[in-house]
């Protein structure tokens, strides 16, 4: 499938597109931004430019690339880098497993089965929310979800990109709210527990201590992504001209029965993990007994991974479409023709991504800016305002959560608490400002990810195209989040069970 059609480029959004796609091609334009980087390191560590971490009281310095040291491990580590990138795997694996159900023909009649007479605007909602809380699947859902997102767009007729973009937007951009507690819980509450302890010996906090704000904000960020979607992205993207199958047709006899075979393997598949899950000693629990983690939230890409190339072998098998077992590969081999472009791009943003680590200036900028609003002064509104608005912007520049929150928490937790607030709520607004500007943010590992699978549907797609479709989505987020934290504020509502915003 290819589009076709003349995509609206005119105002603001026009013209961010037109000037991204009008740069270098990314592969270029990252090898430019390298070497402004080691440049900028350099100098900086000529000067001795260095912070100390709040958490361990070390002294990081900014190191430079332009030396014996920094030469010889840009050479030796540039293989690594490439191999040892964290999304590459995981993409690869995922997309020969969504291969596979893909090249079936299940994605196609689940998706057009699915959305046969169900309203558009609820279509969209369903994508949005599920994108939202797809952070139950961790980092997966990035990969995943977008996709079969575009493929719903598409059996309904709709723009397909407009809903790889919502997808993708969603589970990003939204990628820290969810109806559920999850892995990011699990991970910040104890960093934010054990800053608190630094005040206040004995206090204590829990995984579901952010818990009623992010369901709000599941319901509140659905709204907005629909929105954005319907009004903003749509329109821009006009009618779709690609493919001429029939997607309002209903599924044959013989695809409903390759429906029916798929749905009882995924009851028996979602049985054979309760079992492991249910019991105190399941098989799929920690050794502690928990389920969070266990083999089945740390191997979730894994699971998701068999469960999509059998459940798309059995549907295959079914209806036709895999004849012998040879045809399972290399429908496999087949999806991955797609992600080539990917793959030369994951090379040089592997080693731009590894020479900003080792040359500590994420750590730098993000101690500088932390302290820049210790000694601000800021009280209130304001500084829970700039507080988002300083993670958001230091989130181009270091882009794993958890990192992040290990250099802000022993700075924003106590002084938060000094000025009233809990620790909970210090969390909580951090959570914000880090997640609103994942999918505009160049460094994202997934970002290559999702030119490539944008190209499907456009040839022209380039990194301006993204940006400029995702940028109304991160912007509306971030102001609509802050609207309600500052309403969360004013009404003193519980954050979740036993947490609340003020001391």
């Amino acid at each position: 499938m290819a589009g076709k059609e003349k995509k609206q480029k005119v105002g603001i959004l026009g013209t961010i597109e037109r000037v991204g796609n009008a740069l270098p091609h990314p592969f270029i334009l990252f090898l430019i931004i390298t070497g402004v980087l080691i440049v900028v390191a350099a100098i900086l560590a000529a000067i001795g430019v260095e912070v100390t971490n709040p958490t361990t009281g070390e002294v990081v310095a900014v190191k430079s690339l332009l030396n014996k040291e920094g030469f010889e491990w840009l050479m030796t580590k540039m293989v690594s880098n490439f191999s040892s990138f964290a999304a590459l795997g995981v993409v690869l694996a995922m997309q020969m497993a969504i291969g596979v159900a893909e090249g079936s023909g299940l994605l196609t009649t689940a998706m057009r089965r699915a959305i046969l007479g169900v309203p558009m605007w609820l279509l969209t909602a369903a994508v949005v929310f599920l994108g939202i809380n797809g952070s139950i699947a961790s980092e997966a859902s990035i990969i995943f979800i977008p996709p079969l997102a575009a493929t719903a767009f598409w059996a309904a007729g709709k723009h397909p990109l407009a809903g790889l973009i919502a997808g993708y937007a969603a589970v990003n951009a939204g990628f820290t709210a969810n109806v559920m507690i999850t892995a990011t819980d699990a991970l910040l509450y104890p960093v934010t527990e054990a800053t608190a302890q630094t005040i206040d010996p004995s206090y204590t906090t829990t995984a579901a201590n952010n818990w009623y704000f992010m369901i709000a904000s599941c319901v509140l960020l659905t709204v907005v992504g629909v929105f954005v979607n319907n009004k903003i992205i749509a329109p821009r993207l006009g009618e779709y001209k690609g493919s001429e199958v029939d997607k309002e047709r209903d599924a044959t006899p013989i695809e409903k029965k390759g429906l029916r075979n798929a749905g009882i393997f995924s009851l028996i598949f979602i049985v054979l993990i309760l079992i492991g899950l249910i019991p105190k000693n399941g098989f799929l629990r920690a050794a502690d007994g928990s389920i969070l983690n266990g083999p089945f939230i740390t191997g979730l890409v894994g699971f998701l991974i068999v469960y999509f190339i059998l459940v798309g072998i059995v549907y295959g098998k079914t209806v036709g479409t895999f004849k012998t077992a040879s045809d399972v590969p290399k429908m496999m081999a087949d999806s991955l023709t797609s992600l080539t472009g990917y793959i030369v791009l994951v090379f040089v943003i592997s080693q731009f991504i590894q020479i900003f680590s080792y040359t500590n200036l994420g750590t730098v900028i993000a101690v500088t800016a932390a302290n820049f609003l210790k000694n601000a002064g800021f009280t209130g509104i304001p500084m829970i305002i700039c507080i988002i608005l300083i993670t958001t912007l230091v989130n181009f520049f270091m882009t794993s959560g958890t990192a992040k929150w290990y250099i802000f928490a022993p700075i924003f937790v106590p002084m938060f608490m000094m000025l009233g607030y809990t620790p909970e709520f210090a969390q909580v607004i951090y959570r914000i400002g880090d997640s609103c500007t994942n999918p505009i943010t160049p460094i994202y590992p997934y970002l290559p990810m999702i030119i490539g699978m944008a190209a499907k549907y456009d040839k022209k797609a380039g990194m301006g195209t993204i940006i400029s479709m995702m940028l109304p989505y991160s912007l509306l987020f971030l102001l609509s989040w802050i609207v309600l934290v500052i309403a969360w504020v004013l009404l003193n509502l519980p954050l979740g069970p036993g947490a609340t915003v003020f001391m």
